[in-house]
């Protein structure tokens, strides 16, 4: 867990943008898929949002659909974007490259106990508990790097982002499936209080097509 102290830091945790994937609710994992057209456009919008924010750094997952995310942000803020391979999206092993109807109709228990908040390796790949441990231990090692009251931009992937905010906020595992449904190119803020982290912004961004597909 990230820990809070009085310093009032800021954590965006934003995912990447579209694929072709994404638009067919195709699991990815740590498939390394670009973004498509859309994806591109969505970044440079938010980048504008964001870098208005003034952030201090930016660090992104090393898979290809998240580094050129990051692109436009790091060139308005002229800030280097840190590749992390710690933050890639969960490999979900079988799952990976199947439909979301592919994967209810193969795995539909394994899927459902995932959904409920159980400990599932989807497909023989890695549990939430692991995806959170080490993304979490990367935004720890770049938030004590910043300033009292500075920002970091996480550029990640939703089932990563979604374990990473369950750590840093302290919930219980069963119930980090309540922050699911990051869009496409949208972000979380985490607003460090004197009391703990908190979700200060959920699923912030320009307007879009949401998309709740793993990835």
């Amino acid at each position: 867990m990230v820990a809070a102290s009085s310093r009032g830091r800021r954590i965006v945790l934003w995912r990447h943008g579209q694929t072709v994937w994404n638009r067919e609710q195709r699991f990815q994992g740590t498939t390394d898929i670009e973004l498509n057209a859309e994806g591109m456009a969505q970044a440079r919008c938010a980048a504008r949002v964001l870098a208005a924010l003034s952030p201090d750094a930016v660090i992104t997952s090393d898979l290809k659909r998240a580094v050129t995310t990051a692109r436009p942000l790091a060139a308005l803020t002229r800030l280097a974007a840190t590749p992390e391979a710690g933050l890639r999206e969960a490999y979900t092993g079988r799952w990976q490259g199947l439909t979301h109807d592919e994967i209810v109709a193969a795995y539909g228990e394994e899927y459902e106990a995932w959904r409920r908040g159980e400990p599932v390796r989807r497909g023989g790949g890695e549990l939430d508990t692991e995806v959170a441990e080490r993304a979490t231990a990367v935004v720890e090692r770049h938030a004590e790097r910043l300033p009292n009251g500075g920002m970091l931009v996480v550029v990640s992937h939703g089932g990563t982002i979604r374990a990473t905010a369950g750590r840093v906020l302290g919930m219980n595992p069963t119930d980090w499936m309540s922050l699911a449904g990051l869009s496409n190119c949208h972000w979380h803020v985490l607003s460090e209080e004197p009391s703990g982290w908190r979700l200060s912004v959920r699923n912030a961004g320009a307007p879009q097509e949401t998309e709740f597909g793993e990835g």
